[in-house]
């Protein structure tokens, strides 16, 4: 009776991953390695470097034929992570290593054509996976261990060559020395930069309140001004404002960088991250896609952070619709003939444009030369369907010499009357304290989530005389009923920040002016 080669992968589609098993035999035929099992084309190029690894390595394959499985038949299977599987698998049909140590263990990782492993894109959801699957052992490239290591609970066994790993296995095989394969060397992780302070706004006021209460209840924000008038000055430190993440979320971010082929640091990050593609970006830029490997887009990796389109308008439409759909799911859905990649995309969407294309419309001593036409079709391109979704809109003027001397005076009193990113960020996380007392019990966490029935149902909603001006303006058109909702949900944000067991009508009255402010 013949021995077949079986040891275990990770197939991954989207966050998720499947545990595939590599089975491996050898038959009296003609040289060759067959790959069945609805490969790609990435991994049908296994077979040659899987072959030359091996032979560089001096512990060629069989020379007989090979046929190689990967089971389920029916799962689609992308990249080059399976190659250290399919080479031990071969390995142990033939009797080079230990066939019940190669069963036990996860194999992932890329062959180079001496041998040695190349780290690969995906590892952390990947070891995830094979963990939730009841996996207690991976292997994985040297440069993916630290990675793999912040899985807890998983034995991760880090190796430079395909040697190491045979002889790890039981192969009778002396050991030689060899120079890993370092990890490429990116960016270290959004959450690990400085995020700017807000203290650094001056005369702005209103828009650092608006951003103060987009970070309590996760709302969305539109930022209208001009040119200067610090639209991108406030972005930036939208994250320094929001609590840190929690470990779930927080391996979520790490997950979709390591599935993106970003840096993941040694630890896990717990600040929010920021996206901010550029206006040329395509839906498949933004949502994500890709013919083969289905990888994240900007609005995937914001995830639990913030996403931020700078020049709103000059996104093309289809771009910017494709996020209508997420913003009110959370979740983003790619759709190919023989698979569907859910990413999770519970993100915070922060817009800013200019009034006109030239920005000068509305500006004191400004010079617009923008038909009346013109102005209207540039801010036509934000749908209505989109605009609506955002909570907060907020005009933003440029500052002036009088905001100056104020903001100079404020810094010069005992009491310190300006606000920093450290003191706003104490107060968002007292504020989503009150929330999260408020919505235990229910699925939701923050206020942005909220239905409309439930803040509108009789023991939550606030009193008819609070109620009036939000009323008066669903009854003259000014808002929608998905707008009434959303002015709600931002005056809960406002009353969770002063304290306030229920939002009063100037509460109501200041979340209809960050919603209209435009």
């Amino acid at each position: 009776m013949r021995i077949v080669g079986r040891t275990r992968a990770v197939a991954l589609l989207g966050l998720s991953g499947a545990i595939v098993e590599v089975e491996a035999d050898i038959s009296a035929q003609l040289p060759r390695i067959v790959l069945i099992g609805l490969p790609d084309t990435a991994l049908q190029q296994a077979t040659h470097r899987v072959r030359a690894a091996a032979t560089n390595s001096g512990i060629p394959l069989s020379a007989n034929a090979i046929t190689v499985n990967l089971s389920p038949a029916s799962l689609p299977k992308h990249g080059s992570g399976f190659d250290l599987a399919i080479a031990l698998a071969c390995l142990a049909a033939a009797g080079d290593v230990d066939g019940a140590s190669v069963e036990r263990v996860v194999h992932i990782g890329e062959l180079a054509l001496d041998g040695r492993l190349r780290p690969v894109a995906g590892v952390l959801p990947a070891v995830i996976a094979a963990h939730r699957a009841g996996v207690g052992a991976v292997m994985v490239p040297s440069a993916n261990v630290a990675e793999a290591a912040l899985v807890p609970g998983v034995r991760v066994i880090g190796m430079a060559g395909l040697r190491d790993a045979a002889i790890w296995h039981g192969g009778n095989f002396e050991a030689v020395p060899i120079e890993a394969i370092a990890g490429p060397a990116g960016v270290p992780e959004d959450g690990q930069r400085h995020h700017p302070d807000i203290a650094d706004v001056v005369g702005q006021d209103a828009a650092v309140f608006a951003l103060q209460v987009a970070a309590v209840g996760g709302h969305h924000a539109f930022l209208l001004g001009p040119p200067g008038a610090g639209k991108t000055m406030l972005a930036d430190r939208l994250p320094g404002l929001l609590p840190d993440l929690d470990d779930e979320a927080a391996l979520e971010v790490s997950s979709i960088r390591s599935l993106s082929g970003l840096t993941v640091g040694a630890a896990l990050s717990n600040r929010p991250p920021i996206e901010s593609p550029h206006h040329t970006a395509t839906a498949a830029a933004m949502v994500g896609g890709g013919s083969g490997v289905i990888r994240p887009g900007a609005a995937v990796r914001a995830a639990h952070g913030v996403l931020f389109l700078d020049e709103a308008p000059e996104f093309q439409t289809a771009v910017l619709d494709a996020l209508r759909q997420p913003l009110e799911t959370g979740v983003i859905s790619i759709h190919r003939a023989n698979a569907v990649a859910h990413f999770p995309a519970r993100f915070q969407l922060l817009l800013a444009a200019n009034p006109c294309p030239c920005g000068q419309f509305g500006v004191e001593g400004g010079d617009c030369a923008c038909p009346p036409n013109t102005r209207r079709r540039y801010l036509a391109r934000l749908s209505g369907p989109l605009l609506d979704r955002v909570d907060i809109q907020l005009r933003v003027q440029r500052v002036t010499a009088a905001h100056l001397r104020v903001a100079q005076q404020r810094a010069g009193e005992a009491d310190g009357a300006s606000i920093d990113s450290a003191r706003a960020r104490s107060a968002v996380e007292r504020a989503r304290a009150s929330s999260t007392e408020r919505l235990g019990g229910t699925p939701w966490r923050l206020n942005n989530e909220v239905p409309g029935e439930w803040l509108r149902a009789r023991e939550r909603r606030p009193s008819l005389q609070a109620m009036i001006a939000l009323d008066r303006a669903l009854e003259r058109g000014g808002v929608t009923m998905r707008g009434y909702d959303r002015v709600l949900r931002v005056a809960w944000s406002i009353a969770d920040i002063e304290g306030a067991l229920m939002p009063t009508a100037e509460h109501i009255a200041q979340a209809l002016y960050l919603r209209r402010g435009i």
